[in-house]
């Protein structure tokens, strides 16, 4: 697993730290550790910082000089692309799909989507539903017309490339287990657009450090949330020339806590948000850690992590509880 044969743009604060969660360790029974990928550095951080590094160096061998990707309206993913650009001069277009339907002014202007304007991205909104990979097509024959050379990222950074960055988050957890004597018997993480599911279960099979991932769905169904890791797990193995690492036992999520859907919160988001901040003044968001802590929250409960050492991995995105202040107001 020799990451320095792709090509990569430093843009993370690495390592981030593993730190214990005592408070909170205490209040569900379960030894508890966080992974600080909110500590990344880029436009606040985030996990897509770790994925944008190999995003661009790649964009770079290419002799790109705009940047296109997609994601929904309040996207951490196109926080952190946009701001990548800006810090190496390059454009960014970007398409904003309103996946919520929420028209609030909070949501479609504050936040990610505010910041976005701030690192200066061309940004388009479409609606809910739209063939978001034929939009960034057309995005990039736009740019390729007005003699520009894109560079598409998918969704979330979500490709075999952008998935190096959580191999490398993998190894880099296994360094710091080692290091502090730790045990690791599960990582917990949310799990959407699968980049970073798939980057540390295909790291972690390459290493052959045997801890197990639990992905906390916060979009699609079970089967389909699986099947999608699974694939871009191998093809990330496959990249790093270990196409057989990965088997279909080592993925594993559990879509439970979705709630509504996609960007919707609940009473149990909001409890999670909540009992993170005021136990160990951690701040999650909305969208991804949020719903992954509820699942964590509740399965703890369950006794489902008795006796064990678990990590939850911080994927950023507090920037987007400022797109959810009127959902927030009288709750907390």
């Amino acid at each position: 697993m020799h990451l320095a044969r792709f090509p990569r743009v430093r843009l993370a604060h690495l390592p981030t730290p593993l730190e214990p969660l005592p408070r909170l360790s205490e209040a569900l029974g379960v030894e508890l550790w966080i992974k600080r990928d909110d500590c990344t550095g880029l436009a606040g951080g985030g996990n897509k910082t770790r994925k944008l590094e190999f995003l661009l160096g790649e964009a770079f061998e290419q002799g790109a000089d705009t940047l296109v990707t997609q994601g929904a309206v309040q996207s951490n993913h196109v926080r952190q692309t946009a701001a990548a650009a800006a810090a190496h001069g390059l454009a960014c277009e970007v398409i904003l799909e309103e996946r919520t339907g929420s028209k609030a002014i909070d949501y479609t202007r504050n936040g990610n989507v505010l910041l976005d304007r701030l690192f200066g991205a061309g940004v388009r909104t479409v609606p809910g539903g739209t063939d978001m990979p034929a939009e960034l097509e057309k995005t990039a024959a736009e740019v390729r017309a007005r003699g520009g050379n894109p560079y598409v990222i998918p969704g979330g950074g979500s490709n075999p490339v952008g998935a190096l960055g959580y191999v490398d988050c993998a190894r880099e957890i296994v360094v710091q287990a080692d290091e502090l004597d730790l045990k690791i018997d599960r990582i917990v993480s949310a799990t959407g657009s699968a980049g970073t599911h798939a980057g540390l279960v295909a790291g972690l099979a390459v290493m052959g450090a045997d801890i197990p991932v639990l992905g906390i769905g916060v979009r699609a169904p079970k089967p389909k949330q699986e099947e999608n890791v699974l694939k871009l797990a191998r093809e990330t193995a496959a990249l790093l020339g270990r196409p057989d690492a990965v088997t279909a036992e080592m993925v594993v999520a559990d879509c439970d806590y979705v709630g509504e859907g996609y960007g919707f919160i609940d009473d149990a988001v909001i409890d999670a948000l909540k009992l993170a901040a005021r136990t160990d003044g951690i701040v999650l968001d909305p969208v991804y850690s949020g719903k992954a802590m509820k699942g964590l929250i509740a399965l703890a409960k369950a006794g489902r992590f008795e006796g064990e050492t678990v990590v939850f991995l911080h994927t950023g995105g507090a920037q987007g509880l400022f797109g959810y202040q009127g959902e927030l107001d009288g709750a907390l």
